[in-house]
């Protein structure tokens, strides 16, 4: 168990709340929900894999966070609701978005937690490499379909979980998918380089178009004993994972270790003061260079706008409008 971990010192409650988690069926998603659900609030596991998601919710009913005698925990319990979202589907993205959007009133916290991690090169139906679409894309399009919603229920706050593998990363704009030059750690490091870039950018656009009350957040959860390392056998060499196993308890942590950052940016009274930053340990810490970079920001916001099928548009309600668009029902 690494050592040095912080752990989240917000002790509020969440009654009355509603948290979107992507992920939240398996790792520091779950423990994230575990928790949140705790506090009271409603939370919805957005999951792939709707059968997990489903043995998740009985689990996170049954089992409630560790040290559950916390003051943020007195009370009851908030709702557990599962919806299917596959991030490597854009199809898959609108209509999760489509349904948040008829049937939840608000959105508080929006939690971008799913990712995968060292996958061999292959791409989504959409046709772009696995670890861009999965790990940024489909959340950024989650996001910016879910953004109204959010926007009429501020105080609001996006979460963007990122690596701190952001920092070895390039945005490869004329090899996107990277099809030229493949590596596992290539792809890993400029999806989660786009998460930062994005959570930048966004929070930019939200101050220059004046839209108050919705705080924007990227962070490293420390290297967590999850499913994410699934492939490194192939991508590193056979008995990679099993090597990883046998030395990860001295630096690796527990999922509900691993969440407390992202709890800290969901719940802190100091960090609902804050926006656009980068957290680690629960604290405010500098990301790379690059991902500070504005122009570099900018030209994957609208290249990532290509992506998912609209128009870029510095007039950034119209291109709210545009993407209300894409999931307004038929007439």
């Amino acid at each position: 168990m690494w050592p040095f971990s912080r752990k989240c010192q917000s002790k509020v409650r969440l009654v009355g709340k509603t948290v979107v988690i992507t992920g939240a069926n398996i790792g520091i998603g779950k423990e994230s929900a575990r928790d949140l659900y705790r506090r009271g609030a409603r939370v919805i596991l957005a999951c792939r894999d709707i059968n997990k998601a489903n043995l998740a919710v009985e689990d996170l009913k049954k089992n409630p966070p560790s040290r559950p005698e916390r003051e943020q925990f007195n009370g009851e319990p908030g709702e557990l609701i599962v919806c299917k979202l596959n991030l490597c589907s854009l199809a898959s993205v609108r209509e999760c978005a489509k349904l948040l959007n008829d049937t939840e009133p608000n959105i508080h916290i929006l939690i971008n937690n799913a990712g995968v991690m060292m996958c061999p090169f292959a791409k989504t139906e959409d046709g772009y490499e696995t670890h861009l679409q999965t790990n940024h894309l489909g959340h950024f399009l989650f996001t910016l379909l879910l953004l109204p919603k959010i926007m009429k229920s501020t105080p609001a706050r996006i979460i963007n979980v990122s690596s701190l593998a952001h920092s070895g990363g390039d945005i490869h704009f004329d090899d996107i998918n990277l099809e030229k030059s493949y590596a596992p750690i290539k792809a890993y490091s400029q999806s989660k380089l786009a998460n930062v870039l994005f959570t930048k950018e966004l929070d930019r656009r939200l101050k220059e178009a004046k839209i108050e009350g919705v705080n924007v957040y990227s962070l490293h959860p420390g290297v967590i004993s999850t499913e994410l390392g699934r492939h490194l056998d192939s991508a590193f060499f056979p008995g990679a994972q099993a090597s990883f196993k046998m030395f990860s308890s001295i630096f690796v942590k527990s999922p509900e270790t691993g969440a407390q950052t992202t709890l800290h940016c969901a719940t802190s009274e100091q960090a609902g003061k804050e926006s656009g930053l980068y957290y680690r340990e629960c604290a405010v810490t500098s990301s790379s260079r690059k991902s500070r970079n504005l122009e570099i920001a900018r030209r994957l916001w609208d290249e990532s706008v290509k992506m998912v099928g609209w128009t870029p548009n510095d007039n950034f309600m119209e291109l709210l409008t545009a993407a209300a668009r894409d999931i307004a029902p038929e007439k």
